[in-house]
């Protein structure tokens, strides 16, 4: 993934754990894709100062995924969940071929939960 992706999404998840001018420089980089020296000039401090302090912004979130996880644990139980919508769906069409309405509703039930949870 290009790093722009991989910070936007670290920063989702961990950027309230950075200090107030690290969540700001990441902010401004990022998300409002300013240069170094326009976030140095809005924050008062020195272009070096700016590329240091995003730098270990960076290095933090990197080092917050190992320990935590949240992401990658994230993006497993969305494919666990879209897993589970597929063995609904498929329950669903042994109930239309069998002509069970029973197994067919429940299984279209289960499916729109799913559905729901992936919203």
């Amino acid at each position: 993934m290009e790093k722009l992706v991989i910070i936007g999404i670290l920063f989702d998840f961990y950027g309230k754990l950075l200090s107030p001018k690290q969540y700001q420089v990441i902010e401004f980089y990022y998300s409002n894709d300013l240069s170094l020296t326009e976030i140095g000039e809005i924050l008062e401090i020195s272009r070096q100062g700016v590329f240091d302090t995003l730098k270990r912004s960076e290095d933090k979130l990197f080092k917050y995924e190992e320990k935590l996880g949240l992401v990658d644990k994230f993006y497993e139980s969305q494919n666990a969940i879209r897993e589970s919508r597929n063995l609904a769906r498929e329950i669903s069409k042994i109930g239309e071929e069998s002509s069970n309405e029973e197994i067919k509703e429940k299984a279209q039930r289960i499916e729109n939960l799913i559905s729901d949870i992936l919203l």
